[in-house]
């Protein structure tokens, strides 16, 4: 077969998705697709992303990460022409690309792959999650482990009854006013102001490529450590981290945050998806939900017992070795998709 791909986000086009595992905000966080390439050149098909051909229909499938909008020409002549055999992947959350999870939109792909619980049927809708390239080998030093906490995450914002960018900040802001000390902040936009949102009808966003503006107006972040050029490699130096998904309560919803913890050997303190230990142990994290206050957070993780803290990390590691985490390997997300789109029928 020849499989055609168009991701949402441009930049991994071009055939980049799969030669390039690099992301700005992950480590590796695009190897899932460079393996899938490989993976199906060696069952013997041809790929290409669809912007480096202008024949669609010598493609016999094609699949979009992330839904492409009514307004992408590809998408647009793809239906136009009456083609059946599209795909689309969803890695999106309901926050950033509603879109994605908007059944009508669904009624023009033969099949869906997504991390949502809710709609899988394994006939159209198939479970793929945020997937990984889990490391063989584990050795977590945990001499390297000089400072209690940190977070590492982009500043973002967004108006969404379930959004957790805002507890993020109630984290931040707690750690600085109360135990400074024992707290880092990395991530991508804090020593800038974001803007967003319309004021009449002018698109504020706009206003975020006048960097010096941007500088002026920043708020001030004392435990704000700069960008990070490999999560693992920070991680390793801090027992804990907080770890919330941009958005909290979609079953299913686990993205990269959790497992760039793990592979740094840092026991996350996690919010996020409701169902989070029918797919991930619970004794592998620390469930922020189980405190009613960052106080008792802080009093839990500052006093905990080497024992407790090394069978955090024992539970860890035997769970990144089991076969329970292999549905989140760059293997099974390769293997799903390429069955379900090679079928014939």
């Amino acid at each position: 077969m020849y499989i055609g791909f168009y991701n949402h986000t441009k930049q991994f086009n071009k055939n980049k998705m799969f030669t390039d595992p690099s992301s700005p905000i992950g480590d590796d966080l695009m190897y899932p697709f460079v393996f899938l390439g490989q993976y199906l050149k060696k069952l013997g098909h041809k790929i290409n992303t669809i912007d480096m051909k202008d024949d669609f229909k010598k493609f016999d499938a094609v699949v979009f990460i992330d839904f492409p909008g009514f307004k992408n020409k590809y998408f647009q002549k793809l239906i136009k022409n009456n083609f059946r055999n599209i795909y689309l992947t969803t890695f999106e959350s309901p926050i950033i690309k509603p879109d994605n999870l908007n059944l009508e939109n669904h009624k023009y792909f033969k099949k869906i792959f997504t991390w949502s619980d809710e709609l899988i049927d394994n006939k159209k809708y198939f479970k793929i999650n945020y997937s990984h390239k889990i490391p063989s080998n584990l050795n977590f030093d945990l001499g390297k482990k000089k400072k209690l906490c940190t977070l590492i995450a982009s500043n973002k914002s967004a108006s969404h009854p379930l959004e957790l960018y805002t507890e993020r900040i109630k984290a931040i802001r707690w750690f600085e006013n109360n135990h400074p000390e024992d707290f880092d902040l990395y991530g991508k936009g804090w020593d800038k102001h974001n803007f967003q949102g319309k004021f009449l009808g002018i698109n504020l966003a706009r206003l975020n490529r006048l960097k010096f503006l941007t500088k002026l107006l920043r708020p001030d972040y004392p435990s704000y450590k700069g960008e990070v050029k490999s999560k693992k490699k920070t991680y390793e130096k801090y027992k804990f981290s907080i770890c919330y998904e941009n958005v909290r309560d979609f079953k299913g919803y686990i993205t990269e945050k959790i497992f760039d913890c793990f592979f740094g050997g840092c026991i996350p303190v996690y919010w996020g998806a409701q169902n989070i230990t029918d797919h991930i142990p619970q004794n592998t994290f620390i469930n922020k939900k189980k405190f009613k206050t960052y106080d008792e957070l802080y009093k839990y993780i500052k006093n905990i017992s080497d024992k407790d803290y090394l069978n955090y990390i024992d539970a860890i590691n035997n769970f990144l070795k089991s076969s329970d985490a292999y549905p989140f390997s760059a293997g099974y997300f390769a293997k799903i998709l390429s069955e379900e789109i090679t079928k014939t029928n």
